[in-house]
């Protein structure tokens, strides 16, 4: 058995892309390979690891894998950029691409169902609606946008604590 550890050699150019450059080869690296229900989340003032998310979806791990691969290769031959790290390729149900200031999760649509990853990063953000359909994969146009979003309040009897009942010990 070898006690050497696994180095993994990533590497940002200096001065780093930015995240527009980014994303454009995210997005094209996507679209390359036909990727499904492609949805973008800015999680600034959210999240202190990543400034977007970018959720794809795969029809077969084979796709998924692919779709993560192609995002790797474009961020290398474009933007001279090494991922931080890629997660999930083995199993190839979902796959995290991490860019730094961008993190690409690509999903099996059943895992990405489960997850509900746009829900949980667009709350407050959107119209219950609209996260609803992003995390379902179904975009509609015909939402109003004259609508305002539902607040916590519009729903506090949904969520009060004290009127759950308890569970029995």
């Amino acid at each position: 058995m070898s006690t050497e550890a696994h180095v993994i050699k990533t590497r940002l150019p200096s001065p780093p892309p930015s995240v527009d450059d980014l994303l454009k080869t995210v997005r094209d690296a996507v679209e390359e390979l036909k990727a499904r229900d492609v949805v973008e989340i800015d999680v600034r003032g959210k999240s202190s690891v990543t400034d977007f998310m970018v959720i794809a979806s795969g029809t077969s791990t084979r796709h998924v894998k692919s779709i993560a691969d192609e995002v790797v290769k474009f961020s290398k031959q474009r933007l001279d950029v090494m991922p931080l790290g890629v997660e999930g390729e083995r199993e190839a149900e979902w796959v995290l691409v991490d860019l730094g200031d961008v993190i690409v999760h690509v999903m099996l649509p059943r895992v990405r169902e489960f997850y509900a990853l746009e829900r949980l990063w667009t709350v407050g953000d959107e119209p219950p609606e609209r996260v609803d359909e992003l995390a379902h994969g179904h975009l509609s146009a015909d939402l109003n946008p004259d609508e305002e979003p539902l607040s916590f309040e519009d729903d506090a009897d949904e969520f009060d604590v004290e009127r759950r009942p308890r569970p029995a010990l």
